[in-house]
């Protein structure tokens, strides 16, 4: 997912030379023809114009080399910056102590700072999956997730499930995230800096990214882009390690095959039929079965990447062998070579969903077998965490936390509550 097409290239229109003057209230890293779903979003929470100062966080080495030459730097300061900020994930402009106290004062007097927030609260589960809880600028909370595998061989992977949304619009009927309301889309640093989190604390490198976490990844397209390129770039994760996961928002599969990226797309699917899918997913109203479908064909047919389809099982709501036969016949009619991960309901606070017995999940899976469906049981992790799929929820999602430091123990977030990735 991160071979970033030429318009990706030129992700920074800012010139440099402006670096001195007081930052704009955004940065514009996309070409304006890039016209992202998130219009389709509820009316967002926006960040203040001293909330939205310029971040070191997201730039290449070569935009890095050409601020400190705008600032009166050789170039090679901007390659230190460039270790700084990426290898030693260094947070604050002031412990660039590496760094000339007069490059440092510039730094700051030009309205840049490195774009890391605090990590507010962490929660350890007993199957050592981590989920953090990040204090953004605006004092709201979004959760990340660190859960480390072990594979044959005894070599660990560390998977990241970065949220893109602080809450979800969306509110898929299973989804704690939706509940918990919706704020604002992240920006592309808040993204990446989630899984420099997850690495400091497990003391390892990430090896995979998946966009699972809080937020719809397709109604902030341009951020994540902007994120994925600098977490293969710059980050150094192989685009073929991280996965985009979307429930279906009208037009933007296609626009994301255009960038012809080679991660993985993820769908989430959750019914083999339109009319059951648009009581679990309410979004589906808006982007009939049939049309998503034929984006998804349309999607293999440009990048030549296999699409995986999540499913949710709901004890009896969706988890009945004749509806993995009727989920078979879907994915045959619009292609082939599609895998399906199916994913057991993770329990939420008040949901009325069940999760179905391992026997019931198995037999769906052998009915997806024996029509030739390549299928996969997810494993729960972070279960206890509230971490696993579906569970990612705080109370700060749409209510920014009070800074009152005499209400701080009042306002810790209920971690009761989880999503699987």
């Amino acid at each position: 997912m991160l071979s970033i097409s030429m318009a990706l290239l030129h992700h920074c229109s800012t010139p440099f030379a402006r670096a001195v003057r007081p930052p704009p209230p955004t940065r514009a890293r996309f070409s304006s023809t890039m016209a992202m779903a998130s219009e389709a979003a509820p009316s967002p929470t926006r960040l203040s114009q001293s909330q939205q100062q310029q971040v070191l966080l997201g730039l290449s080495e070569k935009e890095l080399q050409e601020l400190a030459l705008n600032l009166g730097q050789q170039g090679f300061r901007g390659k230190q910056l460039y270790h700084l900020i990426y290898k030693r994930k260094i947070k604050e402009i002031q412990d660039f102590i590496q760094l000339p106290q007069a490059f440092r004062n510039d730094l700051e007097k030009s309205g840049w700072k490195v774009g890391r927030s605090p990590i507010f609260q962490t929660v350890t589960a007993a199957d050592g999956t981590i989920k953090l809880l990040l204090k953004l600028e605006d004092n709201r909370l979004i959760e990340t997730v660190g859960i480390p595998v072990e594979d044959d061989g005894n070599s660990v992977r560390l998977t990241a499930c970065v949220s893109s949304q602080v809450g979800c619009p969306l509110r898929c009927s299973f989804c704690a995230t939706g509940k918990g309301g919706f704020a604002r889309n992240l920006r592309s640093h808040e993204i990446v800096e989630q899984v420099l989190a997850i690495e400091e604390v497990f003391n390892r490198r990430v090896t995979n990214v998946v966009f699972m976490g809080m937020g719809e990844p397709m109604l902030n397209l341009k951020a994540v882009l902007e994120a994925h390129h600098c977490l293969n770039k710059d980050v150094q994760i192989g685009q073929r390690m991280m996965t985009i996961s979307t429930v279906g928002v009208p037009n933007t599969i296609k626009k994301l095959a255009s960038h012809k990226l080679q991660s993985t797309l993820a769908v989430s699917l959750h019914a083999p039929n339109q009319q059951l899918r648009e009581t679990i997913v309410p979004s589906a109203k808006a982007y009939p079965l049939s049309a998503l479908m034929s984006d998804c064909r349309e999607y293999v047919r440009e990048t030549n990447r296999r699409i995986s389809f999540e499913y949710a099982l709901l004890a009896g709501i969706n988890d009945s062998v004749d509806q993995a036969v009727e989920l078979a016949q879907l994915l045959r009619e619009w292609g082939h070579g599609y895998h399906v991960n199916l994913i057991p309901f993770n329990p939420i606070e008040g949901s009325e969903y069940k999760r179905p017995y391992r026997k019931a999940v198995q037999a769906f899976a052998n009915a997806l077998e024996s029509s030739k469906i390549t299928v996969s049981v997810r494993q729960t992790r972070g279960l206890d965490a509230s971490a696993a799929c579906g569970q990612l929820r705080n109370n700060f999602q749409k209510t920014p936390l009070v800074t009152d430091p005499d209400n701080l123990e009042t306002q810790l977030p209920n971690t009761d509550l989880a999503v699987t990735c």
